[in-house]
This record gives structure tokens, C-alpha cells and sequence, in this order.
């Protein structure tokens, strides 16, 4: 019943000894973005270096600190979407021969493995849809125009938590593993597990800081997430949600 937690150790050195990444192996490096459409018309988000908001301390953002499931219908701005992407994936920077993101979370050997899609419902400026954040560059790229059913969908595939569907937008991270698994072989998975658990964090902080609320969803119906992104569910899968909307002051 418990022969999972076997991945929850570290290999022993014997076996990492034996080991031997895709890296090691001379391998060329994976992509460290998925690719959008050559002649896509990308979204401008708010620069990093132009945001007027979230000017908390990280005190009270910790002492705040709580998972929120109830919403007001009120909107969030471009800005606030800006700041929360900026603060769960954003990207500050090359290594490497820009074989490496420096980002705003950590992640095992700066590999990043995920991708970052919304589910938007209320945001100023966009229309509701499916989106796909485009870190390097800071933009957003529309994936899915047709919004009629995607709250219903979303319910279904959190598995039936009604809440979610009624957030101002649903974060929804991917891990496309071969970006870990280039570099750590079989020792990803603890890396990508721990990895993702930074990026909920950062989003928990950063709506603290701009009056939201977000509560972190790990219970999903795979398939149907997977399917709700368009992935694949082998060489990318849907690991983790978040809705986020604005809430009331007494909620606060």
C-alpha cells in the first residue's frame, strides 16, 4: 500500500553513480518554452518595471496568507494578471547560453520544466477563453476562443469542485518532464514535485498582495484537465490548478 513513498527518498549514490542523464550523455538540451504559432498575435502583459502594485510587505503577505474558494464577480486587471504571471513564472534572466531561464521560483538545475495556462473569465482587456502565458517575452498567447462551456468544464474536471469554475481566471500548470529528465534522469520526479509547490506559493503571496484570493486544486480529474489544455498527458500533463479571483474585504 505504501511502496510509493519509495519516490519520496533520494537514490542511493550507488545508483545515482550508475546512472547516466541525456545530458551526460551529450544529448542535445530540450526547449526551455513550448513553442507558439511563428505568425501568432501575441498579448502584451505589463512589464515587471511598470507595475504600480503589490507593494505589501512579505510579512503581511505571509500573516495573510490562506486558501480563499469564494469570489466576487468583480474583474481583475491586465496589471494584476501581469503581476501574478510575472510573480509565479516570470523570467529575469538567461544562463548558460541561454540554455537556462532565471526565474522568480526556484527549480532543480534551473530547468523549469512547466508551461502556465489560464482559464479567463473576468480579466480587463481579454476575452474570456483559454491562454497560454509566454514567458520569455512576458506576453500571452489565446489558445481557445469559444468560453461558453469552459466553467462547466473546468467544475467537471476538478473534480466537481463548483467553485473553481466561478474564479476571475484558473491558473493551470503543465510539466513537460523531459526538461528535468534531460539533466536528473530518474530522480525528477521529486524535483518537479517540489518545484510546482514554489510556483502555488509565489501565487498565493502575490494575491495577498493585490486584495485576492486563490486556493491550490492537487484533486483533478487527469484526463479531462489534460484534455481541458490540449496536452498530451505523456510528454505534457497537467500537474496543478489554481483559481484566483477578488474577494471580500471581511474574507481578507
Amino acid at each position: 500500500m505504501y511502496s510509493y513513498r519509495k519516490h519520496l527518498k533520494q537514490l542511493p549514490e550507488s545508483v545515482l553513480e550508475e546512472m547516466e542523464s541525456d545530458q551526460e550523455k551529450g544529448l542535445p538540451a530540450p526547449d526551455i518554452q513550448k513553442p507558439h504559432p511563428a505568425n501568432a498575435d501575441l498579448i502584451d502583459l505589463v512589464p515587471p518595471d511598470a507595475l504600480t502594485i503589490g507593494h505589501i510587505s512579505l510579512l503581511d503577505a505571509i500573516n495573510k496568507r490562506r486558501s480563499h474558494r469564494k469570489y466576487t464577480n468583480a474583474y481583475l486587471s491586465l496589471e494584476e494578471l501581469s503581476f501574478l504571471l510575472w510573480s509565479t513564472q516570470g523570467v529575469r534572466g538567461f544562463a548558460l547560453k541561454r540554455s537556462r531561464t532565471l526565474r522568480t521560483v526556484p527549480s532543480g538545475g534551473a530547468m523549469h520544466p512547466f508551461e502556465t495556462y489560464l482559464m479567463v473569465n473576468r480579466v480587463e482587456g481579454l476575452e474570456p477563453g483559454t491562454y497560454r502565458y509566454i514567458a520569455i517575452g512576458h506576453k500571452l498567447y489565446q489558445e481557445q476562443v469559444d468560453a461558453s462551456d469552459l466553467p462547466q468544464r473546468i467544475n467537471r474536471a476538478s473534480s466537481d469542485q463548483d467553485f473553481v469554475g466561478k474564479a476571475a481566471v484558473v491558473f493551470i500548470w503543465s510539466v513537460r518532464p523531459y526538461r528535468t529528465e534531460w539533466r536528473y534522469a530518474e530522480t525528477s520526479l521529486r524535483s518537479i514535485l517540489m518545484s510546482v509547490g514554489h510556483i502555488c506559493q509565489n501565487l498565493y503571496l502575490a494575491c495577498e498582495a493585490i486584495d485576492s484570493g486563490t486556493c491550490a486544486i492537487a484533486a483533478y480529474r487527469q484526463n479531462e484537465l489534460d484534455a481541458f489544455i490540449g496536452v498530451d498527458g505523456e510528454d505534457e500533463i497537467a500537474i496543478y490548478l489554481a483559481p484566483v479571483g477578488k474577494v471580500k474585504a471581511s474574507q481578507v
